[in-house]
């Protein structure tokens, strides 16, 4: 399968592109078929009103879509209405043309777009958008999945845009999205601005200071003690005391008087 999809992506190039501008032309007839139902609308009851804007929001919504098709807006869908953007597949724009033709067609009902009361040439109009939108969602829903290339995450509209040579350029706009080159000269990843969390290595090794300030804040003084200079006759704690000579005055050898 994925070698018929790289097969058909040169002719599924000039297809699609023919299929584009048929689509532009469709929504061009949807929204003529709605400004003259606009026009042709008649006054009944009160509920006239829903029924114009039904038609208006047609009409805005077939302006809408022809903008989408154009090739100079395909980074705004893409980051604003994906389903119409350059990575979705034709299946809801087929959806949203199949809704629309339907509802066109189902206007034909009412007795105020009879061809009496419109006229042949606008009754033509209003058929016509519905019919050829209706048609136009089949074969954009059978084109989504016959040019995609699910094995390698390609769509049609990547056919559309690159046509052979889609795949190169999906993988090189993914490689730029993953690595890009920073001021200073060095890579670094950018899937931080794809949504994706990064990791970083801490590092587990603290200085002795640091450590010692965020598991001991409380500091223990030395053992030593200071020598102190309040009182003369105190011995400091750790230190050798001062030899004196007594005195031999008072020795009993001095004292042969008394030496029995």
């Amino acid at each position: 399968m994925s070698r018929l999809s790289k097969a058909l992506a040169g002719p599924g190039y000039v297809i699609l592109n023919v299929l584009r501008a048929i689509n532009i032309i469709t929504f061009l007839d949807l929204i003529a078929a709605s400004v003259v139902m606009l026009i042709k609308i008649s006054i009944n009851n009160n509920f006239f009103f829903f029924e114009a804007v039904s038609h208006a929001f047609t009409t805005i919504l077939g302006v809408f879509l022809v903008i989408s098709e154009l090739p100079f807006f395909d980074k705004f869908f893409t980051r604003f209405v994906p389903q119409l953007g350059e990575t979705a597949s034709f299946v809801p724009l087929s959806l949203v043309m199949l809704i629309m033709g339907v509802s066109v067609l189902g206007n034909l009902n009412n007795d105020d777009y009879s061809q009496d009361h419109m006229g042949m040439p606008f009754w033509r109009i209003v058929a016509s958008a519905g019919i050829l939108a209706m048609t136009m969602g089949i074969v954009n829903f059978i084109a989504s999945f016959i040019f995609a290339d699910s094995e390698n995450s390609l769509t049609a509209r990547h056919v559309r845009s690159y046509g052979a040579v889609a795949d190169k350029v999906l993988d090189s706009k993914s490689s730029q999205r993953s690595f890009k080159l920073s001021p200073s000269g060095s890579f670094h990843n950018n899937n931080q601005a794809d949504g994706l969390p990064t990791y970083r290595q801490v590092s587990i090794t603290r200085s002795a200071e640091e450590l010692r300030n965020s598991r001991f804040p409380v500091n223990i003084s030395s053992p030593v003690r200071e020598k102190t200079t309040t009182s003369p006759h105190a011995t400091p704690y750790g230190e050798t005391p001062e030899v004196t000579m007594p005195d031999l005055a008072h020795h009993p050898a001095m004292q042969g008087g008394n030496f029995v």
